[in-house]
């Protein structure tokens, strides 16, 4: 497995601790539908939450949040789509992003809650 892998797998255990610490029950991890995948599908009281997952060991090129752009939040939402017709769910749907920044003293962890709206 290579570092870029590592370190992605690293970022979607700590940010599954952290979803479950605020009490998130886990629904899926790595859902996929053919070449679709969310990262990890929580329920958060009476909502649905698609969670996207960016790991980074460095913010000189800007926040781990801010690498998730429109042509990967579409493909989110197409996952989504085909998640609620294949679990025919009633919950609102709500799509956030958890950034992770490794640092050689720990890490830090930012979750953005509605982070992104599908477009009309």
């Amino acid at each position: 497995m290579n570092d870029k892998k590592k370190l992605g797998n690293k970022g979607e255990e700590l940010a599954l601790v952290h979803l479950l610490s605020k009490g998130y029950e886990i629904l899926e991890v790595n859902w996929k539908s053919g070449h679709l995948e969310v990262d990890i599908i929580a329920r958060d009281a009476d909502r649905l939450v698609f969670v996207e997952v960016k790991s980074r060991t460095s913010a000189v090129f800007g926040e781990p949040v801010e690498f998730v752009k429109p042509t990967q939040q579409n493909r989110i939402f197409r996952a989504a789509n085909l998640y609620y017709e294949q679990k025919a769910s009633e919950l609102e749907a709500r799509f956030d992003i958890i950034g992770l920044l490794f640092m050689p003293e720990g890490f830090e962890i930012v979750h953005l809650e509605d982070a992104f709206y599908p477009i009309a």
